[in-house]
């Protein structure tokens, strides 16, 4: 272990004397903690794009075929005289979906975290690797590029849902968005995958690796574990979507039938013949279900850290929050079926993936237990990161317990592609993850930019976000039960509906509401930047290595020796002590008994 403490200890003597130019600097940056900046900068533009775009479809729903402004404005030709085009309205979904998951919520929670406290938490100069952590970035920014310039194509983005399930993407001629737009959407994917593929791969070498002197596995942060098992996955089932995604290239471009068979067109009988769609869910979804836990994973990791530190307390079942994450990753790579039941599957099968995924609910709770044991009784601190931390476990339970329907089999085919499966997964990992997001934002803020978020902004932020999302979120569960399509861009044509439209205007002025408030976080993360109170080292009181190093960045973190760690990382309020909190790097007094967690 001390190996690599002795192998770097060199580098502060001659690690920050030659002088950095802009570029090196802020651009092609090698230093994981500007590498961490970019992705979360990077991934909060593409959030802002992710939100319009949900807001102009919310708006389409709400009041349909009446001309709109912002449509005229923004969709351009796509909105003759104001009123939304129906191709565009797929399009807009699509997209919103693409970024959300990949470009958001992927991107910026794992790539800003893992890259920021991976180091730092176990006490390491940089990554394994700062060359091909830039990599990964550029790439990650490249992906990012491609996606918003498919946007402009002339025949319109990619609209075939952001699942791109066949033949709607795999005939080109099939809509204006299945031509360059798909073509695009496709290479960005590529593009983004193998940047996560590095990132991943990195983090896990890193990890293993780099650990300082004393840091066992079980002296780790909670937050590095969720990391770790994150990057794992990625590695496990990120190249099953980058197959699917070129057999969908050679389906396009090079006349081969993977994913079609028996395709008409106008009465025309297409010469593809063999290949079948259902092919490509399973591929898809393989990935598509890890997918929702590589989201949800860093976040838990961040709460679990944020929660200890604000409730002062030690974080509970700090083995069994371990257990949980590992069982949560062996579950997820089998439980990709229940997205298919209406596919035409085998009832038997059915029944299996509805046991395997009525599993994943047993870690799931055992952590939103721990969680509620850890604040019980807890000297809280009410700071913005421990309002989103407790947010996180309130749409997570709440959404996850909608969960335990969609699971089932039979119960799944009453409501699925209806509004209750978006009210669900929007809850628990949409929401929750970017609850998740927030709070490590408004908790490691200070690490990353020296300075404190306004306190004051961050609790109107909480507020308004929290009752502006179960806003947007509550009632869908209603519209679902009571069979409203998904994906439909007007529900006009349907009687049946209509005394629903109410319940849509009151779900999109939420959402405006909602939208319209996320720049006041806007506001105060690039104001506190240069205006912000100066952070001092460890703002929260917090036990873990990142609060050791000094509040002005240098490369290689420590300007002397690595610390050592003697402790666990979570050792609050410990009796015996002066301070309700003993950071890693104190040795134990004579006498003390390091805590069995």
């Amino acid at each position: 272990m001390s190996t690599h403490a002795d192998t770097h200890a060199h580098d502060d003597d001659h690690g920050h004397h030659h002088k950095e130019t802009f570029v090196t600097k802020y651009i092609f940056s090698q230093d994981h903690k500007m590498i961490a900046k970019q992705y979360l900068v990077t991934g909060t533009i593409m959030g802002v794009i992710g939100v319009l775009m949900s807001i102009m479809f919310r708006m389409q729903i709400a009041w349909p075929e009446e001309p709109n402004i912002l449509f005229e404005a923004l969709l351009g030709k796509w909105a003759p005289g104001g009123v939304m085009d129906a191709d565009i309205y797929l399009a807009l979904v699509t997209i919103h979906g693409t970024i959300m998951v990949f470009f958001v919520l992927t991107a910026g929670l794992s790539g800003t975290f893992s890259n920021l406290l991976i180091p730092l938490q176990i006490g390491a100069r940089d990554m394994a690797s700062g060359f091909l952590n830039m990599i990964s970035y550029w790439l990650f920014f490249l992906s990012s590029v491609i996606m918003v310039i498919s946007l402009f194509v002339e025949a319109g983005p990619a609209a075939a849902g952001w699942t791109i399930y066949p033949p709607l993407s795999a005939l080109p001629m099939a809509q204006g968005g299945s031509g360059m737009g798909m073509t695009l959407w496709l290479v960005s994917m590529a593009i983004f995958i193998a940047s996560s593929l590095l990132g991943s791969l990195n983090y896990v070498v890193t990890v293993i690796n780099l650990r300082t002197k004393g840091m066992s596995m079980t002296r780790l942060p909670l937050t590095i574990w969720a990391f770790f098992v994150t990057a794992i996955i990625g590695i496990v089932s990120f190249p099953v979507l980058l197959s699917a995604a070129l057999l969908l290239i050679m389906d396009r471009s090079f006349g081969t039938s993977f994913f079609l068979s028996d395709i008409f067109i106008q009465g025309e009988v297409l010469h593809y013949q063999g290949g079948s769609p259902v092919l490509f869910e399973h591929l898809f979804w393989f990935l598509g279900h890890p997918e929702v836990y590589i989201v949800i994973l860093p976040a838990m990791g961040l709460v679990s850290e944020i929660m200890a530190t604000n409730s002062r307390k030690p974080i509970f079942g700090y083995r069994a929050m371990i257990a949980s994450i590992l069982a949560i990753a062996f579950l997820s790579t089998i439980v990709w079926g229940h997205h298919m039941f209406v596919s035409g599957m085998n009832p038997f099968l059915g029944s299996v993936f509805t046991f395997t995924t009525l599993l994943i609910a047993i870690p799931s709770a055992v952590k939103a237990f721990n969680w509620i044991t850890t604040i019980w009784k807890g000297n809280i601190q009410m700071n913005p990161a421990m309002l989103f931390s407790i947010g996180f476990v309130s749409t997570f339970i709440t959404g996850g317990l909608t969960g335990i329907i969609l699971g089932d089999s039979a119960l799944d085919i009453n409501v699925h592609d209806t509004y209750f499966v978006i009210a669900h997964f929007h809850l628990v990992m949409g929401i929750s993850a970017l609850y998740g997001m927030f709070a490590g934002i408004y908790h490691w803020y200070p690490k990353m930019f020296g300075r404190m978020l306004n306190k004051k902004l961050g609790y109107i932020h909480f507020w308004v976000t929290a009752v502006c999302a179960y806003g947007v979120f509550f009632p869908m569960h209603f519209i679902g039960m009571a069979g409203l399509p998904r994906r439909y861009y007007t529900n006009s044509n349907f009687p049946l509906f209509d005394d629903l439209a109410n319940v849509n205007v009151v779900i999109t002025i939420f959402a405006i509401i909602g939208g319209i408030f996320q720049l006041v976080y806007l506001y105060n993360f690039f104001a506190s930047m240069f205006y912000g109170k100066k952070a001092e080292q460890n703002p929260w009181k917090s036990t873990t290595l990142e609060w050791t190093t000094p509040v002005k960045h240098l490369h290689g973190n420590w300007p002397g020796a690595i610390p050592h760690v003697y402790r666990w990382s979570y050792d609050y309020s410990k009796p015996g002590h002066d301070v309700d909190f003993v950071p890693q790097n104190v040795p134990l007094m004579e006498g003390e008994e390091e805590l069995h967690h």
